[in-house]
């Protein structure tokens, strides 16, 4: 695996944490049996979008299907 800096100036402090989370998330990658589907992350679930009930139709009802309130 190689990994590159492209921009800035990382302590080795930085680097090792996000080297860290890099090998961790392959660790658990390689630990699915092949031929597993992969876990979809939770902000990717259509469910979340439709989990409120919609407004109802109105001048306004652009703005409130994505500003709740």
């Amino acid at each position: 695996m190689n990994i590159k800096v492209l921009r800035g100036n990382p302590t080795p402090e930085e680097l090792a944490a996000a080297l860290a989370v890099v090998r961790a998330r392959a660790a658990a990658a390689n630990a699915l049996p092949p031929g597993a589907p992969t876990p979809r992350d939770s902000w990717a679930d259509p469910a979340r979008i439709a989990a409120r009930r919609l407004p109802q139709p109105g001048p306004s009802t652009w703005a409130r299907t994505y500003w709740p309130g």
